[in-house]
């Protein structure tokens, strides 16, 4: 949050149109505070500051932004202005603000690229929505292995004002496939008459640019990379990857993930900006449905009505068996998609996995199965104490089993894992559970009668 004292400042300046103090002032501050500050100004004040940035740093801002916020902007710029701003983005950020845009939008916008710029756009836009071709940027420095370390560090100082990033040089042949990405400490390191093809190791890592996106995230974390090659199908050597982008990959994919996982359809923008009928909408869908699972349960009950009826203690621990089941699948399902998701288990690992949560299953159920009896007893006597016992370690491990199923039944069918966890399996383990406990209830009682 901007300090409210400085943001009076900058409010003063603007009413006061002191713009060369306006400019001197915004000089100090961070860009990502200066993108805070814009989202916390009124609308004419923060059109009135963005035009006073320097354009040196005001594509820089704007790519903080939050969506909402510089699809408004846009609409109160002048042609010329926008013209400026979006010469001023990086390709990246240039194709992540495009694909937020409507497509009329976006077209319009593309008029107002340069020829290169256009090409480049309409390149990066071609590849697939959530690829990692839309995520690349073609703003890097390559040098050839036959070249020295003292060419190649010329080639640098020349080219590398443009590139995103310069830690990580690319060794290409002449067509440009990729054959190495050295540090740039090598090249500081190494003598100046020494050639590329000395200082290389053979030892990269590179992307296709059509895998998904995530693959970034996870290549990154795994070997802990700060910038990746994205090659063609031929290993042609057409972008890159860096850090900034693949952390917003990685925020987005987490957010998704709890918003599932809650059982809401995941927000295409910031809850600040999201109106209450966006809310509504992404929220209702999963209630209704979740409405409709948890007839099953209501059915179970109906079904048992009569046994209900003449042991009515057994109503006393339904929420007790319903809850500690659904607790212990969401457990398990949670476990399981976060495994998946971060690659710490595999698809074809499912056998293991199942037989390992059943073994956690039947220990975590005994033990509340001894406390559930002891309970059963005092309230309803040995019969009912027995069914309790009994169904609390049956629910329990089968709701271990559900939830370690159902995420790779969903990601065997391609859909995402993380709607298995909160809501949905919690409402279908009520159902299972209490089918359980009224079984159990009905073989224990007819035996004693």
């Amino acid at each position: 949050m901007i300090d409210e004292e400085r943001k009076h400042t900058i409010e003063e300046f603007v009413h006061k149109k002191n713009w060369q103090a306006l400019r001197e002032e915004l000089s100090e501050w961070p860009l990502p505070e200066i993108a805070d500050l814009l989202l916390e100004l009124d609308k004419a004040d923060r059109v009135l500051v963005f035009r006073m940035l320097p354009r040196r740093i005001s594509g820089d801002v704007f790519s903080y932004m939050e969506s909402e916020h510089r699809k408004g902007l846009l609409k109160d710029l002048t042609d010329e202005e926008t013209r400026h701003l979006l010469a001023s983005l990086t390709p990246d950020d240039r194709t992540n603000l495009f694909e937020e845009l409507p497509g009329q939008v976006t077209q319009h916008l593309l008029n107002f690229l340069s020829p290169e710029d256009l090409r480049e756009s309409r390149q990066l836009l071609g590849y697939p929505e959530e690829s990692v071709g839309r995520l690349m940027t073609p703003d890097y420095v390559a040098v050839r292995p036959e070249w020295t370390v003292h060419e190649a560090l010329e080639h640098i100082r020349l080219k590398g004002k443009r590139s995103e990033t310069i830690n990580v040089i690319y060794v290409t042949d002449q067509s440009w496939k990729l054959l190495d990405a050295l540090e740039l400490q090598k090249f500081i390191l190494a003598r100046p008459d020494d050639t590329i093809d000395q200082i290389m190791d053979d030892n990269f890592v590179s992307l296709s640019a059509f895998e998904d996106r995530e693959k970034a995230v996870f290549a990154m974390q795994k070997y802990d990379l700060f910038a990746l090659p994205v090659v063609d199908t031929d290993g042609v050597l057409i972008g890159m990857v860096t850090i900034d982008d693949v952390f917003d990959v990685a925020q987005k994919e987490a957010t998704e993930d709890f918003h599932k996982g809650a059982a809401v359809a995941p927000l295409k923008t910031s809850y600040r900006e999201a109106s209450v009928w966006s809310l509504y909408r992404k929220r209702v869908g999963w209630l209704m449905t979740l409405v409709v699972v948890n007839l099953a349960s209501s059915g179970v009950i109906a079904a048992y009505e009569d046994m209900l009826s003449a042991a009515i203690a057994l109503a006393f621990f339904i929420p007790l068996l319903i809850d500690s089941g659904g607790n212990a699948g969401a457990q398990s399902a949670t476990l399981m998609v976060r495994a998946l998701a971060t690659g710490d288990i595999k698809l074809n690992q499912w056998y293991k996995t199942i037989s390992k949560e059943m073994k956690v299953g039947i220990a975590i159920g005994l033990t509340m199965a001894l406390g559930s009896l002891l309970l059963g007893y005092f309230r309803g006597g040995f019969e009912i104490g027995l069914i309790v016992g009994i169904t609390m370690v049956t629910l329990v491990i089968v709701a271990n089993i559900i939830g370690t199923i159902l995420p790779f039944l969903l990601v065997r069918i391609r859909v995402d894992p993380a709607v298995a966890s909160g809501p949905l399996i919690t409402s279908i383990i009520d159902a299972v559970g209490l089918l359980i406990y009224f079984s159990i209830a009905a073989m224990v009682l007819g035996q004693v009668g």
